[in-house]
């Protein structure tokens, strides 16, 4: 599905400006552990450790979160730097950072670097999914049941109409630079939408937002996890569903029929990588990153607090590893 960021999805809500702060060993603001905190990793030492923050919003949130547990957890010092997807893992490579928590699937850099060079390895899912669908208002789910899945939009798609989608309903498209084959599936669906394009995903989500607001019909391309999933009541309408023994595709930028398409939207597993150098380096803060987890409703809450509500990224972080200690000795195998 997303095969890359850049390529698809989600995406690219919100970008922040970069933290490149190294703030060793300071106290939490609020409590939420500080020092060891009792973890197995007491009495080593975590020296410098560099996390590379990607441009949307649910990576600062990962970011920010592991680098609140490692200054007040095991004393680290952490430096945030921010290359783009691709060339990140050559900085991995080259020992330039250490750690990406939420990687896409980069299928060929994951042949290059991870499976011949050994440069880069694999740290395990972050526990977040990531999911594109027809996403539609909650109210009008509630309104028209048979929106569960697709074929109650058949009979049904006047509702959506707009100016600029004539005799038919209107599709809201994607950023055209994303993953996505939505009037292929349109057209094998065999529905009477228009697929409209608002343009990149800033003004697609400031048309689909107004149309909420007036709580008025819309149905449009959409993704978990996004922030404005806290900030919005949606509901996805169910796609036809991916066949065992089939090879059903997800980005029509390859082209053909139509028909290869008709599928829902495939499920993609969000991995982090580390450097081979900081594996290999017996700072306690690897052992900690690899068991960290977090769901996509952790993800969405910090990353609506920073995008959304502007918080400072720092205290947001710090704020949830105050809220789920729960969590955060597990990562530090207490």
């Amino acid at each position: 599905m997303r095969v890359g960021r850049s390529a698809k999805l989600f995406v690219g809500v919100s970008l922040f400006a970069l933290v490149a702060a190294a703030c060793g060993g300071a106290t939490p603001e609020g409590g939420g552990g500080g020092g060891d905190g009792g973890s197995a990793a007491a009495g080593k030492d975590c020296g410098k450790v560099v996390l590379n923050e990607q441009a949307w919003a649910g990576s600062t949130a990962n970011t920010y979160i592991a680098k609140a547990v490692l200054e007040d957890e095991l004393g680290c010092e952490v430096e945030i730097t921010k290359v783009a997807e691709i060339p990140v893992f050559q900085a991995m490579a080259d020992g330039k950072v250490d750690a990406v928590l939420e990687d896409w699937q980069h299928v060929d850099e994951y042949e290059q670097y991870i499976d011949k060079a050994g440069t880069v390895v694999q740290g395990g899912p972050l526990g977040v999914e990531g999911h594109i669908g027809w996403f539609i208002p909650k109210y009008l789910m509630d309104e028209n049941p048979e929106f569960k899945t697709w074929e109650g939009l058949k009979g049904n798609e006047d509702l959506f109409k707009t100016p600029e989608s004539g005799d038919a309903g209107m599709f809201l498209g994607g950023d055209p630079s994303y993953v996505q084959k939505d009037k292929e599936l349109i057209k094998a669906l065999g529905l009477n939408f228009k697929h409209v394009t608002a343009g990149a995903e800033p003004a697609q989500v400031a048309r689909w937002s107004q149309l909420y607001k007036q709580e008025k019909p819309v149905i449009f391309y959409w993704y978990t996890p996004q922030y404005l999933n806290q900030e919005y009541d949606l509901a996805e309408v169910k796609l036809p569903p991916r066949e065992e023994g089939t090879d059903c595709k997800d980005d029509a930028k390859a082209g053909g029929d139509p028909e290869q398409y008709k599928c829902e939207y495939d499920v993609t597993i969000i991995n982090k990588l580390f450097s081979k150098k900081f594996a290999d380096s017996g700072s306690p803060a690897y052992d900690v990153l690899k068991r960290m987890t977090l769901t996509n409703e952790d993800q969405e809450a910090v990353a609506k607090a920073i995008a959304g509500d502007k918080e400072d990224p720092e205290q947001a972080g710090r704020d949830w590893v105050e809220e789920n200690q729960d969590k955060v000795q597990e990562w530090l195998g207490s």
